[in-house]
């Protein structure tokens, strides 16, 4: 896909991977809607309150991106959150959450772009997820379970796009510097040692630019240092 003038919508892009995403797209001269609860403060991006585990909001958030912008050829859900707890700490009310914005946002999100791109018959979903779909994480618990809800999710929605003619991609990332550790103290988790989320907005990049008939149907991308094992060089 050449991205020049094509219009991406991209969920969760006020700050972190969203915010890198967005800049990445306009650089290649993209027409970009953010749906958040806050506005992207890049200029030339179209900002659009959405909360995502809304279904109205988020049809009514489409329909205002094509009546600005035009048809949507590009969705990337990309809006996550996680708290980090031990099992036994969580409330009731965070496990909501997490499971709502991850898992049933991802969800919505797609329904909507499946929407605005069957009718043209061409499309690029990306979902951004995590390697906590690849693995369980400890006092990332409830985060895995929502991530591999939607690794599965995204999974069975490519078989469904591509009769469509619709690409669907699935990008894991590792550990990301971003506000998604700032209440991780417990785990010390080593941010130094973490990829930027402009990597992450690179990968996404590079999946939407290769040929139309060429499906990136998963993609991992860690840091060399992000490791689940400590080996020590010999």
């Amino acid at each position: 896909m050449i991205l020049q003038d094509q219009v991406c919508i991209i969920t969760g892009a006020a700050k972190g991977i969203g915010l890198a995403t967005a800049r990445a797209l306009l650089e290649r001269g993209a027409r970009v809607a953010s749906l958040d609860l806050e506005s992207c403060p890049l200029e030339g991006v179209l900002s659009v309150r959405c909360d995502v585990t809304r279904s109205a909001e988020v049809e009514a958030a489409a329909a205002a991106v094509e009546q600005a912008l035009g048809g949507i050829s590009v969705w990337v859900n990309n809006a996550g959150l996680a708290r980090h707890r031990w099992i036994q700490d969580y409330t009731e009310s965070e496990i909501d959450l997490m499971l709502a914005v991850n898992l049933k946002g991802t969800i919505l999100g797609s329904q909507a772009a499946l929407r605005a791109m069957i009718p043209g018959k061409r499309g690029h979903i990306i979902n951004i997820i995590s390697t906590a779909s690849l693995r369980g994480i400890p006092s990332e618990t409830v985060y895995c379970a929502a991530k591999w809800g939607v690794r599965g999710f995204t999974q069975g929605l490519a078989e469904e796009a591509a009769a469509h003619r619709i690409r669907v991609t699935a990008l894991l990332p590792g550990g990301v510097d971003t506000a998604f550790w700032d209440d991780a103290a417990e785990r010390q988790a080593p941010r130094q040692l973490f990829l930027k989320p402009e990597h992450i907005a690179d990968g996404v990049v590079r999946c939407l630019e290769m040929d139309d008939f060429c499906v990136p149907r998963e993609l991992v991308l860690r840091s060399l240092d992000d490791s689940d094992f400590s080996v020590q060089p010999a």
